[in-house]
């Protein structure tokens, strides 16, 4: 059967994805988190960038409703807000930067796009809770001061990120050694 190997391959990345995705409902860090690694991993594997796209970002949507589930009316607010579309578009670009990853797996270059994307993630997502805010004045000093009160966030992503993509580059390239009918990409 020439689509077993395919379709066990997508079976797998899929399956690795989410489960590192619903690690988010264990005690952690603060954004000591899977995402941005979960979203390098599926641009680096998936051939069809159309599923290195979607799959992290189903995996997110389906452990931020657990979370919603868990934590209450609090958490579900989080859905209509601006900061959801935010992550959620970083996310994708996150995806699309993993395919500079493609074919070319190596830990330097894995721990290179990790630390690029815990940075991309930061820097987008802190402009994000600074614009508009009542909070941060809209001046430059105000950014800076968004920027300054992350850093202790944006510690624990790039460590959650490192950590992750570690688990799942690390993982998939042990699995590959194990199960010959993986191809590199599905």
């Amino acid at each position: 059967m020439p689509n077993r190997p395919l379709a066990l391959n997508l079976t797998v990345l899929t399956g690795m994805i989410l489960a590192v995705a619903l690690t988010r409902l264990i005690p952690h860090p603060p954004n000591f988190s899977p995402v941005e690694a979960m979203a390098l991993f599926g641009g680096a594997y998936f051939a069809r960038k159309s599923l290195a796209i979607l799959v992290p970002l189903v995996a997110l949507f389906i452990s931020d409703l657990a979370l919603g589930l868990m934590m209450g009316g609090e958490y579900f607010s989080y859905f209509v807000s601006a900061g959801f579309w935010l992550v959620y578009l970083t996310i994708a670009a996150l995806s699309v930067l993993g395919f500079g990853l493609r074919d070319r797996i190596s830990a330097l270059r894995v721990g290179s796009y990790s630390l690029a994307g815990a940075l991309i993630f930061f820097l987008v997502t802190n402009f994000g809770v600074w614009y508009g805010s009542a909070f941060f004045p809209q001046t430059v000093a105000g950014l800076a001061a968004a920027y300054t009160a992350g850093l202790p966030f944006f510690q624990n992503g790039l460590l959650g990120t490192l950590f992750y993509a570690t688990v799942l580059f690390g993982g998939y390239e042990l699995l590959k050694q194990r199960l010959p009918e993986i191809r590199q990409t599905a």
